[in-house]
């Protein structure tokens, strides 16, 4: 029994070590063509792997010959794609490409492995370490074809055979001759049942396509394509094919089928442009009015708006769905805008008693302070301020201070009336410091006067400014 075992395992490590030494192929014949499926019974090739990303799927599409060829980023509706063949075709094509490239190369390392271990079994005397070691090259055997789409598994399967029959035998010699079981019957048959592996589903690969096959997949995906700058690029990239393989002579692109689809490529080009055309002077002429319409706060005329958008669209051919989407929400943006304008106007409305009699009574402070502008503005320049505007100058500060104290603003003015009391206190300070600049002589308290000068009129604006905007009819900005 021990003679037995130990040629056929001897044998096993000899058959591997002879299947070692195949090469792989190491030409590399670019990226892996894969295929999307389309429930439409369509195909598109895919250069390299397919994406699906949300509701969208995404690869680059050949849009002509050569190595590599020029390529095209497509996108479609993922609801337009049969998934279970495109995957079924991608794994195909990924198991074509492993066995192009990579297989022998694999099953190569799993042989040298494999045929150390058996070495290793053919100089062990220890029984129970050679049933360990055989047991576990057997389960290396057994997990190696499922990672490798696989490969070789015919042969593969052979050697496990041979293997537990090896198993078998080391049982035996384990147990001892004569022992209830000693052939071990039921290990062995439990192992090849365990061996046992599902076939993947693939599909069938196809040819890689002909120059007339792949400008007939431009076209294809150009009619899929929601996209007008998409389709006008899938359409141009073919007719540069078209042109770039002019004068050559191919017997799968017949002059025929070539005048016929250069022909049908400038026609549609010249109707997307046409097309573009019509949406975007519709864009251009319905926005001008939605600016307008809003400015004036008119809610039902946007409302009427957006009517005419569809019906336009309608007119059209709904050629341009993406265009319009995004006419539309403008125009929306724009009407909820003026609702918005529409609701600050009522509430000025509601407000305008008490707006015109606060303009009524601060009429008087913020003219005699515009009359302050120009001693404050000698002031802020150090052009000298004799003693008669400074005087003026106090007597006025005196009668705005009064009159704006006794002024009470409209919650909507509050900060607008301080920061007028702010601009007349600077308006003081400076008249102030100036008066003690010039008795002293001081060159630097007269700079710090300057400094509550300029303060005080770029106060005096802003606080002007922001009045008579709160005090007006609400605007869109």
């Amino acid at each position: 029994m021990k003679t037995r075992t130990l040629a056929g395992v001897l044998l096993l490590s000899g058959l591997l070590v002879h299947g070692g030494i195949a090469r792989a192929q190491t030409t590399d014949s670019g990226a892996t063509l894969f295929r999307v499926f389309l429930k439409d019974g369509g195909t598109l090739v895919s250069y390299g792997e397919v994406a699906r990303v949300g509701d969208r799927v995404v690869f680059s599409m050949p849009t002509g010959a050569g190595n590599p060829p020029p390529l095209h980023l497509t996108t479609l509706a993922a609801d337009r794609v049969d998934w279970d063949r495109t995957e079924r075709y991608a794994m195909s094509a990924r198991s074509g490409r492993y066995i192009e490239t990579q297989a022998e190369n694999d099953y190569t390392e799993l042989s040298n492995q494999i045929s150390q271990t058996l070495s290793e079994v053919g100089q062990s005397t220890d029984t129970a370490r050679r049933l360990e070691l055989v047991e576990a090259a057997r389960r290396t055997l057994l997990s190696w074809p499922a990672d490798h789409f696989n490969y070789r598994e015919a042969d593969i399967r052979q050697l496990v055979t041979m293997l537990d029959a090896a198993i078998a035998d080391l049982q035996t010699q384990a147990r001892g001759p004569g022992s209830p079981g000693a052939r071990g019957a039921g290990q062995f048959a439990f192992n090849l049942v365990a061996f046992s592996t599902p076939p993947p589903a693939l599909e069938p690969l196809m040819p890689s396509p002909t120059l007339k096959e792949s400008i007939e997949q431009v076209l294809l995906a150009a009619r899929l394509s929601e996209s007008s700058s998409d389709r006008v690029q899938l359409y141009k990239s073919a007719l540069e094919e078209l042109d770039r393989t002019a004068g050559v002579t191919n017997d799968s692109m017949p002059a025929e089928w070539v005048n016929a689809t250069r022909a049908s490529l400038t026609a549609s080009i010249a109707t997307e442009a046409r097309v573009d055309r019509n949406y975007r002077s519709l864009s251009q002429r319905l926005l001008r009015i939605a600016d307008l319409r809003a400015r004036d706060g008119d809610v039902r005329a946007l409302e009427r708006l957006i009517v005419r958008v569809q019906v336009s669209d309608d007119a059209l051919g709904h050629a341009r769905p993406d265009v319009v989407a995004s006419l539309v929400s403008n125009i929306e943006a724009k009407l909820d805008a003026a609702r918005r304008l529409q609701l600050a106007r009522d509430r000025w409305a509601l407000r305008a008693p008490v707006f015109a009699e606060y303009r009524t009574a601060m009429q008087g402070p913020l003219a005699q302070f515009a009359a302050l502008n120009a001693a404050l503005e000698d002031i802020k320049s150090l052009a000298g301020t004799p003693p008669a505007t400074l005087n003026f100058i106090d007597r006025t500060i005196a009668r705005i201070a009064a009159a704006a104290a006794a002024i009470q603003p409209p919650t909507e003015l509050v900060d607008a009336h301080a920061l007028f009391v702010s601009a007349v206190g600077l308006a003081q300070n400076a008249a102030a410091i100036r008066r003690e600049a010039t008795m002293k002589e001081n060159l630097q308290r007269a700079w710090d006067a300057s400094s509550a000068a300029a303060g005080a009129l770029m106060l005096g604006t802003k606080a002007k400014t922001d009045i008579q905007k709160l005090l007006r009819r609400p605007q869109l900005q």
